[in-house]
């Protein structure tokens, strides 16, 4: 970045865009990152201020000092606390924040209606890969809507998507709100810990299933947050994205690390629905997978 805001020259902005970030963005919410770009002002706009997947600046000389940073989660806070920038954010967060992370999400955003149709014919030609995790999300949907029912959510759950199945599933929900913020975490900060993770350290990953159906129905899991348990926050010591894509679709025959393959096989094989995931799971794609769409 420092690079290309010395060759954009004096007065111009620039968007900062990850690579299959905002599909669901409309062309209103692209007019306005445009706008701001465009501006030659100190001003930035993000579609969310703390997990940034989109960052218009309107000057990008401020960029010619920003230090390095872990990702672009933590870009639009080192604008507003470090370069006095004031930074705004879109509206619909929530559907500005599901990106395509891992195939799995391609899956998630099939379920919306607006999904791009390029998209949709995309997803529609992985159906062989996508099918078990599609079952998965059937199945869940089912419990959502049953009030004597019963669904685990664990992870890295926002306030608005607690909100989300509070208001909108009848079923009951046990939520274990855990490690937000794993992505822009800094240095000194306490080590991530999970208690499913301990649970698990405890029992073994071949015991997902049971532990899952000691408290409810079915779950949805945000594996990202166990494997940060489990080595650390670094993702280079955490097993190959290869590895964690696979288990995303329940192939445990593809993962190859052995942790990782045991929690997958046994997440699918138990006669409870289990779902498996990161960010954009238990996040903005949450009510996709619950089969409860804005």
């Amino acid at each position: 970045m420092r690079e290309i805001a010395t060759d954009v020259g004096p007065g111009r902005g620039l968007v900062v865009l990850g690579s299959g970030s905002i599909p669901l963005a409309e062309d209103a919410h692209v007019a306005e990152l445009v706008a701001v770009a465009g501006s030659g002002a100190p001003r930035a706009l993000t579609n969310n201020r703390y997990s940034s997947d989109v960052v218009a600046i309107g000057d990008a000389a401020i960029l010619a000092r920003v230090p390095d940073l872990a990702s672009d989660n933590a870009l639009p806070r080192w604008l507003e606390s470090e370069a006095g920038v004031s930074v705004a954010e879109l509206p619909d967060r929530a559907r500005l924040g599901l990106d395509i992370d891992s195939p799995l999400d391609l899956e998630l955003l099939r379920r919306d209606r607006r999904c791009p149709p390029a998209l949709a014919k995309l997803a529609k030609s992985m159906a062989h890969r996508l099918e078990r995790a599609a079952q998965a999300f059937g199945e869940l949907a089912v419990i959502a809507g049953d009030p004597k029912r019963e669904l685990v959510v664990a992870g890295r759950l926002s306030a608005a998507a607690l909100r989300e199945l509070e208001e909108r599933t009848a079923c009951r929900v046990r939520a274990l709100v855990e490690e937000r913020g794993l992505r822009a975490s800094t240095a000194g900060q306490r080590p991530p810990a999970s208690a499913l993770g301990l649970l698990l350290d405890r029992d073994g990953p071949g015991e997902i299933g049971m532990l899952v159906a000691r408290l409810a129905d079915g779950a949805i899991i945000d594996t990202r947050v166990l494997l940060a348990h489990r080595l650390g926050a670094d993702e280079a010591g955490w097993p190959s994205p290869e590895d964690r894509y696979a288990s995303d679709l329940l192939l445990a025959d593809r993962v190859r690390d052995p942790w990782l393959q045991q929690l997958t096989l046994h997440a699918w094989a138990h006669a409870v629905p289990i779902a498996l995931g990161g960010h954009s799971l238990v996040g903005p794609g949450l009510g996709l997978a619950l089969g409860i769409p804005a």
